[in-house]
């Protein structure tokens, strides 16, 4: 992307007050360098971003009440979301090449705005599927984790396990920040409150997305943090659809992509389209306040954030695909426990339940971005936005089967159990993704 004038001001002032050269990326002595002043504003655009996910699993039985439709139907709605939110994390990352960070996602927060803003106005469920389907699910996706590993990739040489687990952990701090608003507004005063609460959210970020986040490190003559040598800016990348497929088909030819691919649509399908859109319907069934169960999901995020954090950590120093074993083991465990947990009050072993599965949360997106890294090099940030969009088909599918199992068995037993089997077929894919060899980075390696 050319340099806007007031890109160039920004460089120049910022290297100056840094003690860098402008163009060389030096960087005075005793300074905190701008990359972290990024991470921290993706951090906060991720948790206004993640103010749209805390909210589909509570519109659920207020839906189902004021309009009779059946919770497969509204589970079909959260199903588009959740594809989308996956399959367009590719063409964004690849957007992101092409117009530049800060557009790409000043464009997508408002999108998610509009969607979660004209819900209040629905009165048929193709309107939800349209609006809070199909809008906020495209507006989500190019707010996906792909956007966090843009920026690590960008802007950090050194630390970028701790740094992908920092940002990956944002989400959760914006459940928890989220969450118990939201089911406080939905029980309050209705859930048309909260879908304006959520459209908000999104609003107030692009703010400051538009004038702290810049692009690359270059745009204010910057190394990327760890990095030895300056790095230019690249020349906008054309045809980001085409080069995003181009990606895809030259990564479906490595055995590495499919096991990623897979483990990560078990993921999916065991968080965001499991606990995160049935855990408060399936709780409420057992008795339990949606206040109540609304507030243990956002505890989920406390310890997530600790957990992913922790597991970036260890990205940095241990095998990732052992980690990623390790991860999917546990939390199959803990969902085969679940079931014999629900009940009308919470008590220490769902407490323990909720500490120990929100530790496993999301801790396997470092290990998974760094594997994309590790095989696919340059290119690692359009792979890694084609394996979340596996995460994301594995959450859709399961959003949506869940609530058919609801309607069919009137309990949620079998899918918990079918998905702590799957997690445990996942901690074995993981153990046989290939190392890569010596020398050989890069899509088609």
């Amino acid at each position: 992307m050319t340099q806007t004038a007031d890109d160039v001001a920004d460089s120049r002032s910022t290297a100056a007050a840094d003690g860098a050269p402008v163009g060389r990326g030096g960087r005075g002595r005793g300074r905190i360098h701008r990359a972290w002043f990024v991470a921290a504003v993706t951090f906060v655009t991720i948790i206004g971003a993640a103010a749209f996910r805390s909210l589909p699993g509570l519109l659920i039985d207020p839906l189902h009440q004021e309009f009779d439709w059946s919770r497969g139907t509204i589970a079909s709605a959260v199903s588009i979301n959740l594809a989308l939110y996956g399959l367009t994390a590719p063409f964004a990352a690849a957007l992101m090449d092409r117009f530049g960070i800060r557009r790409v996602v000043a464009v997508a927060l408002t999108v998610i705005a509009a969607g979660a803003g004209a819900t209040v106005w629905m009165t048929s469920a193709w309107q939800l599927m349209l609006c809070w389907g199909l809008l906020v699910g495209l507006g989500s996706g190019s707010m996906a984790l792909a956007f966090a590993a843009t920026v690590t990739d960008r802007w950090f040489t050194g630390r970028r396990g701790l740094v992908s687990g920092i940002l990956t952990a944002a989400s959760a701090s914006g459940q928890l920040i989220f969450l118990p608003l939201l089911s406080w507004i939905v029980s309050e005063r209705g859930w048309r409150p909260a879908s304006v609460t959520v459209a908000l959210a999104a609003l107030a970020v692009v703010p400051f997305v538009w004038l702290l986040l810049r692009d690359h490190p270059a745009d204010v003559g910057l190394k990327p943090y760890g990095a030895r040598e300056f790095v230019p800016k690249p020349a906008p990348v054309q045809g980001a659809a085409r080069r995003a497929v181009r990606v895809l088909f030259s990564a479906m030819r490595t055995g590495p992509f499919w096991l990623l691919a897979g483990t990560f649509a078990i993921c999916g399908a065991s968080t965001n389209g499991l606990v995160q859109t049935h855990f408060v319907p399936a709780a409420h069934d057992h008795g339990m306040p949606i206040t109540a169960a609304a507030s243990l999901l956002a505890v989920i995020g406390v310890f997530d954030v600790l957990g992913t954090i922790a597991s970036g950590w260890f990205t940095d120093r241990f095998d990732s695909r052992r980690l990623l074993a390790v991860y999917y083991a546990f939390r199959g465990v803990s969902l085969l426990f679940l079931p014999m947990l629900l009940a009308p009050a919470v008590h220490l072993p769902m407490i323990f339940f909720i500490v120990f599965y929100g530790l496993d949360w999301v801790a396997t997106v470092p290990p998974t971005m760094a594997l994309c890294r590790e095989h696919y090099g340059e290119e690692s940030a359009i792979v890694f936005g084609w394996v979340l969009a596996s995460h994301q088909v594995g959450a859709a599918l399961v959003a949506f089967l869940a609530g058919l199992a609801r309607d069919t068995f009137g309990r949620y037993d079998v899918v918990w159990y079918a998905s702590g089997a799957l997690c445990a077929a996942a901690a074995l894919m993981a153990l046989v993704i290939r190392r890569r060899p010596v020398g050989r980075v890069g899509v088609g390696a």
